[in-house]
């Protein structure tokens, strides 16, 4: 064997890897060619050794490298799973919801029933069934017209192309001439409006009276309702209806057959109420001389009650003096709680107050007066607080995991801003109180009034926002900062957990609570803003001799000196 086939017995790896990059010359690349074919050996070598060059070459090319197959399967698996996640998030929601029902919801409707205020839906008794809105049979007169008219359009547009012309043109025509010939709704309210109105004893308005001025007397009869608004305001005469008030003073010292509703600073009952009363104001009082066949709901600074009340009683006021005699029973939540010898309670009395109720021993009721002391703050004795706010935890991670999934990037710049603590807090002190109170003064104008009352509505919805951002802030100080979403996510579920129980304690949390939306009604403000600032163009290339601008230089040409 000559020394030439002596050497390419077997190939190094350096001179296999020499003939894959190019780098052998043609006599000495055509003899590693030739060996290769002849020895299997130094073939298998070559093929792991460009094998793994592709793989080399592969990977500089690629921006992130390949999961291995157990994590590519466990994020499927999880990207599987987040169904799971929604639904139990959304359950979460719904429990939410129901305990937010059960607590406070039911439990007024039921009140409001007690009062007196029958029906099952309370939405259909205050819209439907009151003179809240008297135009609400002329609205659905109106919206079964849109109806007709849209169904009648959509036939014609259907049918357009099997009939003819002449056929169309006389369906319009008939239409016309039925709409022209349709008889006119007479009218069936009356307004009346001055500096002074009087309606004196012997007149008789037949239909519903709005009224509205300075000073209103009224002593005649009123067949309809009477909705008034008004500095001061006297009822002497008899109404039909309803009496809807708004209005500095009112004394009602006549007879209304059906509710009187209304505000007022001042108000005096002496005559008869055929229905319920609902008040509220300043200083209510029912005289001795006053009858209410129904219940009395009032929310009210100071209640005097000194006359019959043929059902049941709600009151919400500073002071409550009851020397009347009240059918039904009594609720009251106030400050303080006088019962005088000459009342007469013939159901239960139930009192929440900050002091002990005063109650006359020559007093006739039906019970002892349970008595239930206001406390002032949290009650961490109770298994309910901390119920409620598991409840608050999981509605914060819902709305969070909403936001991060609608508006991820935006989510991401507002964490970015919160890292900024003066700027973010500098500039919530300007949001947090700035913004309601423009939007306050937009609401003033009628063409304000939309876009004020949506600017409110995206505060409030902001300030719960600025929380789950303070919460992401805290997460990532604990497990690092990430920029994928679901880690995302995750750490924002922790920091809110911490920052609720921070929130929670004791003559703490408030503080906590206030500085968390400072600083992160701030962050959001500022990521806002960021986004709303002009990007400078980069790259731009000046052709070849020409002058850059000076700084002080417009499009038409020099700034006046």
């Amino acid at each position: 064997m000559s020394e030439t086939e002596e050497k390419m017995k077997h190939l190094d790896e350096m001179t296999c890897l020499l003939y894959l990059e190019r780098q052998l010359d043609r006599a000495r690349g055509l003899e590693v060619s030739l060996h290769t074919q002849e020895c299997e050996n130094c073939r298998t070598l070559l093929r792991a050794l460009e094998r793994e060059s592709r793989l080399l070459t592969r990977a500089m090319f690629e921006d992130n490298e390949p999961l291995p197959s157990r994590l590519a399967q466990f994020q499927q698996a999880a990207e599987r799973s987040m169904q799971w996640i929604w639904g139990l998030a959304f359950g979460l929601a719904a429990t939410g919801v129901y305990a937010l029902y059960t607590q406070y919801i039911e439990p007024w409707q039921a009140q409001l029933q007690e009062a007196g205020f029958s029906g099952t839906n309370l939405l259909g008794l205050l819209i439907f069934q009151s003179p809240f809105w008297k135009g609400w049979q002329s609205m659905i007169t109106v919206l079964e017209i849109l109806a007709v008219a849209t169904l009648g359009g959509l036939g014609v547009m259907f049918l357009r192309r099997r009939i003819r012309r002449g056929s169309a043109l006389a369906l319009v025509f008939a239409s016309l001439c039925a709409a022209l010939l349709a008889p006119a709704p007479a009218s069936a309210t009356e307004f009346r409006k001055g500096d002074r109105i009087t309606i004196v004893k012997d007149e008789v308005v037949h239909s519903d009276l709005y009224v509205a001025g300075g000073q209103i007397r009224i002593a005649g009869t009123i067949e309809g309702d009477l909705v008034v608004a008004g500095g001061d305001v006297e009822v002497s005469g008899h109404v039909m209806g309803d009496m809807l008030s708004a209005s500095g003073q009112v004394r009602m010292t006549g007879q209304v057959e059906g509710s009187i509703r209304g505000y007022a600073g001042n108000i005096t009952l002496k005559g008869k109420v055929g229905r319920n009363v609902m008040t509220f104001g300043g200083d209510v009082n029912i005289d001795h001389d006053a009858v209410i066949a129904g219940s009395v709901t009032t929310g009210s600074g100071r209640l005097s009650l000194d006359g019959h009340v043929a059902r049941d009683l709600l009151a919400f006021a500073g002071q409550s003096n009851i020397s009347g005699d009240i059918g039904g029973s009594v609720k009251i939540r106030g400050g303080e709680l006088n019962i005088d010898s000459s009342a007469d309670i013939r159901g239960p009395v139930d009192f929440e107050g900050e002091k002990q109720p005063q109650v006359s021993s020559q007093a006739k009721l039906a019970s002892p007066v349970h008595f239930v002391k206001h406390t002032r703050g949290p009650n961490y004795a109770n298994p309910h607080y901390y119920v409620w706010q598991v409840i608050w935890m999981a509605g914060f991670i819902l709305y969070g995991l909403v936001l991060y999934s609608l508006m991820p990037k935006f989510s991401q710049e507002a964490v970015k801003s919160a890292e900024q603590y003066g700027a973010s807090a500098g500039l919530g002190v300007l949001v947090l109180f700035g913004v309601p109170i423009a939007a306050c003064i937009a609401c003033i104008t009628v063409v304000g009034l939309f876009i004020g009352i949506s600017t409110l509505f995206v505060w409030y919805a902001a300030l719960y926002f600025a929380q789950i951002i303070v919460g992401t802030v805290v997460g990532q100080w604990l497990m690092g900062r990430t920029g994928e979403l679901w880690p995302t996510v995750g750490r924002m579920a922790v920091g809110v957990v911490i920052v609720r129980v921070c929130t929670t304690i004791p003559d703490v949390g408030g503080w906590v609570k206030f500085v968390a939306i400072l600083w992160g009604i701030g962050a959001i403000s500022l990521a806002i803003f960021r986004r709303f600032q002009p990007v400078p163009a980069t790259g731009v290339m000046i052709p070849p001799g020409a002058q850059p601008l000076p700084p002080t230089t417009t499009v038409g040409g020099p700034l006046p000196a």
